[in-house]
């Protein structure tokens, strides 16, 4: 898959924790994912069409990142899931995505994003509606860890 369409998630999920909840989350090392489980406990999964590519795009967090993200952005503590917190972790995936968006139609690529779905649980699976490689990009913070997915079809 070409960084190109790759690094603007990546950014993007970098600077709206660090803009919306002031944490600073640190990139691991990517892999190639071969399964549909997801890494986290409440995943926020969006996809995307253009008219040369189509993808999708998901956000997986840690129980204890996705209750720390909702305390230090709205300012109440939650100590477990809740609609709140999927709420939450689908309105980043839409601002992530958006951030994402702005900068691939920068460099002429144009998508329209479908309306973000939420699962949660553990163990719960995401399915890419897309074939093709999806990358695994694991990111770690002083309160958990968080993981994106991202799949196009080129």
């Amino acid at each position: 898959m070409n960084a190109e369409f790759v690094n603007p998630f990546l950014s993007s999920f970098i600077n709206v924790l660090q803009t919306m909840a002031q944490i600073e989350v640190k990139p691991g090392r990517p892999s190639l994912k071969k399964d549909a489980v997801a890494r986290g406990d409440v995943s926020g999964l969006i996809g995307m069409v253009g008219p040369t590519a189509k993808g999708s795009f998901s956000i997986s967090f840690d129980k204890k990142l996705a209750l720390n993200v909702f305390k230090l952005m709205v300012g109440e503590e939650v100590k477990e899931m809740s609609d709140d917190i999927t709420d939450m972790v689908g309105e980043i995936t839409n601002m992530v995505s958006g951030g994402a968006k702005r900068q691939l139609g920068e460099k002429g690529f144009e998508f329209s994003m479908a309306t973000p779905i939420v699962v949660t649980g553990p163990s719960h699976t995401i399915k890419h509606q897309v074939d093709g490689a999806k990358v695994l990009m694991p990111f770690r913070s002083e309160y958990g860890n968080a993981f994106i997915e991202i799949c196009f079809n080129q």
